[in-house]
């Protein structure tokens, strides 16, 4: 769960006498300010998905794909917000007021309503559907059942593993045997409350592109050009995003589960709320830093500030154009899916696929032969970590719902963690990782045994291809339930960490030492734009393991196990592949670099 942020604009000031751990006092406040914010942010993440399928009651293929469109545009929206508040607002005001509007978003997710009512169509005529023993909250008991009434008589849903659905009466026998094309399940929510939940989801969107790269660069601002301790220091602020992730993801969960969805999304919300005050009421400590530029002819903050409102509810229409997107018919071809996607995919890979050649074009013309080839290495590697972020970022979509539907969460004897709360192992493996790969890394240089950029890329994506892996081969010792052992995702989010530190802090330092120097921030807004674009793609990825359910449940889970653990079969060893085609072109990749490592 490395943050993958920019480090922001070099200062010239004279940096404040060490302190805290031997650098900035200042650093303590903005160490704090994050942690609070990425406790607001992942502990919202961690309920997401399963507040859309399981309160919300849209079907996997719709909440995957706001679950993409969504993480998709909080790696885009940084590049407006960062242009912004290097320009005219100064970092500090954006924090603060990024923080307000991520706010005001996760409160808005408190009032969801009442849950949705779950109905199913048999050709094509609407039954309701009676509920029994189901608690609208994350964590289901077991003790679920689902009835369509059909002539009065209640029959309990049954689905069988070849996709048709099984209509059983009191005494156990198929009164109903339904094809799966004859069979659709649904859910009536409230408009009302449909728009309020994209109206959160939009507010959060806007307002971290405000406060996401602009805390980052305060950090940068408290240290002096060419300061030894900057890269220490920024490692102990990532620090804080890992330690607000793991309780986060741990205690929301807990409250959505013990007292109700609002719950947890409420204490996301007054954690969000903290960060505001570490910056807002900082006593004067942040007084120097994150200011506007000195030279601003005026202030510009009131007209910025309407412009995002207004975002707002343009960022909604693409979420309502994305719920309503409709996939290509079979055999349109590459051309008939560029048209069919919504618009927000048209934008991200029109951005994508024009902006790259773009600025290859720009290298050729202004740099030298050298300064053109490194740019080439940089863009190869910018694909590359496309494929990563793509496979990486099923854990907030695909993986929480396999957590839901086919894990036994028992850790150790009764304790069992909730599926939610399955996300939190890739902030512990982070936490106690990142050190130990960092001291692994020096060790390896100072012996000129360190792999090379290309490799550690190469070795990133074999090992999110090998993750799920790990976890289709442990699925070889399913239970009678059709469930894996918690264990197994453990193993996979500890092979998926080593993995993200292999390319996560790596891919940034590339981009600044590959970079032409006049167009190192366009750059890095490239490989913000990368994550953002693997993100929606994410989002389709997760669409392939979509699930029929009624009610936000599973009718049949093996036929659910056997859909997820195709999709990560064959993820899993695309990525083994792409991983090894990489390592196997790392050396020309290396030549076109010029010594850079």
């Amino acid at each position: 769960m490395t943050n993958p942020g920019t480090t922001g604009s070099e200062s010239i000031k004279t940096a404040p006498e060490p302190d805290w751990f031997g650098h900035p006092r200042q650093l303590a406040r903005l160490f704090t300010t994050e942690m609070w914010e990425r406790f607001g942010y992942y502990g919202m993440r961690a309920l997401l998905t399963l507040y859309l399928t399981k309160h919300f009651l849209f079907s996997d293929r719709t909440t995957n794909g706001i679950y993409g469109g969504f993480a998709a545009m909080v790696y885009l929206t940084p590049l407006v917000g960062g242009l912004l508040a290097d320009r005219y607002l100064g970092a500090k005001r954006s924090v603060k007021f990024g923080a307000l509007v991520m706010a005001l978003g996760y409160f808005l997710l408190c009032f969801g309503g009442d849950a949705a009512q779950p109905w199913v169509a048999i050709d094509g005529a609407r039954h309701a559907v009676i509920q029994r023993n189901v608690l609208d909250r994350p964590t289901d008991s077991g003790k679920e059942q689902r009835f369509v009434v059909i002539d009065r008589q209640p029959l309990q849903i049954h689905g069988e593993a070849d996709g048709t659905i099984s209509l059983l009466a009191a005494d156990g026998h198929v009164a109903r045997h339904i094809a799966a094309d004859r069979f659709q399940s649904g859910g009536d929510r409230s408009p009302m409350v449909t728009t309020l939940l994209l109206l959160a989801i939009a507010l959060i969107t806007v307002g971290n592109g405000f406060f996401k790269p602009n805390i980052s660069t305060m950090v940068g601002e408290l240290y002096r050009p060419g300061d030894a301790r900057k890269d220490a220091g920024f490692t102990i602020f990532y620090m804080g995003i890992n330690i607000g992730a793991w309780l986060s993801q741990m205690l929301c969960p807990i409250l959505a589960d013990t007292v109700g969805w609002w719950a947890g999304f409420l204490l996301a919300a007054i954690g969000m709320l903290i960060s505001w005050a570490l910056i807002q009421f900082d006593g004067g400590r942040l007084r120097h830093f994150g200011n506007p530029p000195p030279d601003l002819a005026r202030d510009r903050a009131v007209p910025i500030f309407v412009a995002a409102v207004v975002a707002v509810p343009l960022m909604m229409v693409l979420f309502v154009n994305l719920m309503a997107a409709v996939p290509a018919t079979p055999g349109a071809g590459f051309l008939g899916y560029v048209l069919a996607l919504p618009l927000m995919g048209k934008l991200l890979f029109g951005t994508f696929i024009l902006g790259v050649p773009a600025i290859l074009g720009y290298s050729w013309a202004v740099g030298n032969r050298e300064e053109f080839q490194m740019m080439v290495a940089a863009m190869i590697l910018i694909t590359f970590n496309v494929v990563f972020w793509t496979l990486f970022e099923q854990a907030g979509s695909s993986l929480t719902l396999f957590a839901d539907r086919n894990t036994d969460l028992r850790m150790v004897g009764n304790y069992s963690i909730s599926a939610a709360q399955t996300q939190v192992f890739n902030s512990i493996f982070i936490i106690v990782l990142a050190p130990l790969l960092s001291v692994l890394w020096i060790a390896l240089g100072r012996r000129g045994l360190e792999p090379s950029i290309p490799v550690k890329f190469g070795l990133a994506l074999a090992g999110v291809g090998a993750g799920f892996l790990f976890l289709v081969w442990s699925a070889g010792f399913v239970d009678a339930s059709f469930k894996v052992s918690v264990w197994a995702l453990v193993g996979l989010y500890f092979i998926h960490t080593v993995a993200e530190l292999c390319i996560s802090p790596v891919g940034l330092s590339m981009i600044t030492k590959l970079s032409l120097a006049r167009i190192v921030g366009l750059m890095m807004g490239v490989w913000f734009l990368s994550i953002a674009v693997a993100q929606y793609v994410a989002g389709a990825i997760a669409q392939i393991a979509s699930v029929d359910t009624v009610g936000g449940e599973v009718t049949n889970p093996r036929l659910s196990l056997e859909t997820y653990l195709h999709v990560f079969s064959t993820i899993g060893w695309i990525a083994v592949g792409i991983g090894a085609a990489l390592l196997l072109l790392a050396w020309p990749i290396r030549r076109l670099m010029h010594g850079v490592n």
